[in-house]
């Protein structure tokens, strides 16, 4: 862990973030807050001042280290939903759609996280990508094997990170090397669970691949496990490819939906977070509200592997959790800006809004809120955790002229989103300590 984690420091620029959660997208604007010259005093990794510099000079303490971030804007850490931790290096493989490209790709490359040198290494290949990109919260999928999910967790860990992920559990309709079974999976689960479920910040999912990959009895075990260990997240696959949910349809005949699937497991609830969610009947939006169940939007891969268009409105219709989610290695960007910009491009081709501010609150308090972690993280509440990202609206020639054309924060943060990349993250921060600083950046003016 960072000893500068015991300092206290505060940090001087450009602040915006949204102030509370809220139940309709269209209410967020009234919750942006921007400060145009602000401050943030941190101690102990969590934030003690969030307002202005002239108001907030006389809290900073004696000998205390002011870092003043001139000419970026300083915004909450970014939250990723759904992640894949084994498919980090095949971002962009050319695989068709969703079954074909697991089977081209996908397993594959899991196969090499059995061995934990090449699972250590790679995960702090993964960690720094995220770092890279801004990312300070993720809920990471590991592959079949507890080593892969062990060495992430060890990475994780030694920077403070932020960190939901779990050991994916799959007993058919995979290559043999891939498979467990429902009792290893149950016995390989509980104990990671047991060791690393609320150590530090590090959290717990239990992850069936998704339904067409568990036999019922592998999902009584993941149910199973829910039960014994209740503040557990779930994670898993939903309804993203219309050949898989109608494979899954007849994997499991008496099952009236694919929710229900899961919900008949005990699989569902505030801590169960579903991938995708492109094609659900009516009775799955309802389902999925009643249970306050939550749906990460990939808009990515989406995309990628012409699965379909996600449905926001409706899902803001239904006051359902919703976080965005990179979905490497269907996804093909680490970045949550680029990210944005395609869930953009994805609700613009429904006729649905997606404002600067919903693209704000959806990546930092919004994604918080979906992982049920917003009373740590997520804005700059006083008592939270001092996770942020300093962003270089400059990065590039191009958007430095749409900086010198911005008219306010709206435009400034949008111009961000839509071109924006790894290139826009300058400096991103862990509980208050730096973990990544962008190579060549200009550091932050100390006094």
């Amino acid at each position: 862990m960072n000893p500068s984690i015991h300092q206290t420091t505060a940090i001087r620029g450009r602040f915006l973030d949204v102030s509370a959660v809220t139940n309709n997208l269209d209410q967020i604007e009234n919750n942006v807050r921007y400060q145009e010259d602000g401050l943030l005093i941190i101690s102990d990794g969590c934030i003690k001042f969030f307002g202005d510099w002239q108001t907030g000079q006389e809290e900073i303490p004696n000998h205390c280290t002011i870092l003043h971030y001139k000419d970026k804007l300083i915004v909450p850490g970014f939250v990723d939903t759904h992640i894949h931790f084994p498919q980090a290096e095949i971002a962009g493989s050319y695989g068709e759609q969703l079954l074909q490209w697991l089977e081209k790709h996908a397993f594959p490359a899991e196969k090499q996280f059995g061995h934990s040198g090449y699972a250590a290494e790679t995960a702090d290949f993964f960690i720094n990508q995220l770092l890279s990109n801004g990312t300070t919260t993720a809920a990471a999928f590991g592959s079949v094997h507890p080593e892969s999910v062990s060495a992430l967790f060890e990475a994780a860990q030694e920077i403070d990170l932020r960190l939901i992920a779990g050991k994916v559990m799959m007993d058919r309709n995979a290559p043999a090397e891939l498979l467990d079974c429902a009792s290893s999976s149950y016995e390989e689960s509980k104990k990671l669970i047991e060791k690393y479920h609320g150590t530090g910040r590090l959290s717990y999912a239990i992850s069936p691949r998704f339904a067409p990959t568990s036999t019922a009895d592998q999902l009584d075990a993941a149910g199973q496990l829910k039960k014994e260990f209740p503040d557990v997240y779930v994670q898993t696959h939903l309804s993203e490819n219309h050949e898989e949910i109608q494979w899954v349809k007849k994997l499991f005949p008496q099952r009236e939906n694919y929710f229900d699937v899961y919900q008949h497991h005990g699989l569902t609830g505030p801590l169960s977070i579903f991938g995708h969610c492109v094609h659900l009947e009516e009775l799955e939006w309802q389902k999925i509200q009643e249970t306050d169940s939550v749906i990460s939007f990939c808009p990515t891969s989406n995309l990628f592997l012409g699965s379909g268009l996600f449905d926001m409105k409706k899902a803001n219709d239904h006051k359902i959790r919703v976080g965005l989610a990179t979905d490497i290695g269907g996804g093909t960007s680490y970045s949550m800006l680029k990210t944005l910009a395609e869930a953009y491009k994805v609700l613009q081709l429904q006729g649905q809004n997606f404002s600067p501010w919903q693209a704000l609150y959806t990546v930092t308090l919004g994604g918080a809120r979906a992982l049920s972690l917003d009373h740590l993280i997520g804005n700059f509440d006083p008592g939270k955790e001092a996770d942020f990202v300093v962003l270089d609206p400059c990065a590039t020639k191009l958007q430095a002229r749409q900086y010198e054309r911005a008219e306010n924060p709206a435009d400034l943060f949008f111009s961000l989103v839509t071109l924006g990349d790894d290139r826009s993250v300058s400096h991103t921060y862990i509980n208050g300590s730096l973990v990544y600083e962008r190579p060549g950046s200009i550091t932050a003016q100390e006094t």
